[in-house]
């Protein structure tokens, strides 16, 4: 990552200040997504801005942004302890996620730890 880019991010205390950057620079991130990811990783505690990341990179380009947003979606299931903010992201499986929540479960150990963290009984 340049290094004014890594001085400014390394001043994030919570994720949001990586999530802006990586929303105003979308079109010029692709060479230095893994580095944002890995700083977003580190210092968002709570999940909350790794969910926002992960719906936002979905809605721009899910397929190019595949690796990301799994990785990041991973975190935001360990960091988001409370359950307060992963449950947004069941969203990006479709409306009618719970109508194939035994097939997403199969497919896609993101769902299915999910899900798991919210409907403990339900799988």
């Amino acid at each position: 990552m340049k290094e004014e880019i890594k001085k400014l991010l390394g001043k994030d205390p919570d994720g949001l200040l990586t999530y802006e950057y990586l929303a105003n620079h979308i079109s010029e991130i692709d060479d230095i997504i893994d580095d944002i990811v890995e700083n977003m990783i580190m210092v968002d505690h709570s999940g909350q801005f790794l969910v926002s990341a992960a719906r936002y990179l979905f809605a721009i380009d899910r397929e190019h942004y595949r690796a990301p947003i799994s990785r990041i979606i991973a975190s935001a299931i360990e960091k988001d302890r409370e359950r307060r903010y992963i449950g947004d992201l069941l969203t990006m499986w479709g409306a009618d996620y719970e109508e194939h929540v035994a097939e997403y479960s199969e497919k896609d150990d993101n769902f299915r730890r999910i899900y798991k963290r919210l409907y403990a009984t339900g799988i």
